[in-house]
């Protein structure tokens, strides 16, 4: 079973075949898809799926702190199912593409103190970009 589902049914979330097949579509390292790309592998397994119960399901997901919404450069947005890993993300500058990343060191702790300017920082997104080995 994937973490994803664990992590769902240790919640008691109710699996529906529609749920169960977005949070299928979802599980793994470096997946962030777009609601349509959800959909589109959805209607493989479970051709009745419809375009709203994904975009619900997703919704319902993201508030659940379940999954992570990745937006970056005004692109679609993307779903990252590895919410409880603490990550960064490296996104391909002319492709789109976005993978996990864990690099070393405290981002918070690089922020200097003064140029916090009286904010209690809790928490820092960082994106790296370049271009992946296929557009370089």
């Amino acid at each position: 079973m994937s973490d994803l589902l664990e992590r769902l049914r240790g919640r008691g979330w109710r699996m529906t075949s529609q749920r169960r097949v977005v949070a299928e579509v979802l599980d793994g390292d470096h997946v962030h898809l777009t609601a349509d790309e959800v959909h589109a592998r959805a209607t493989q397994r479970l051709p009745e799926i419809s375009r709203a119960t994904v975009y619900n399901t997703l919704g319902e997901l993201v508030s659940l702190g379940e999954v992570i919404e990745v937006s970056t450069d005004g692109r679609a947005k993307r779903y990252d199912p590895n919410a409880h890993r603490p990550h960064q993300h490296l996104v391909c500058s002319d492709c789109g593409t976005i993978r996990d990343v864990h690099p070393t060191g405290d981002p918070l702790a690089d922020l200097p103190p003064k140029e916090r300017f009286g904010f209690a920082v809790s928490q820092a997104d960082v994106i790296y970009r370049g271009l992946c080995p296929a557009c370089a």
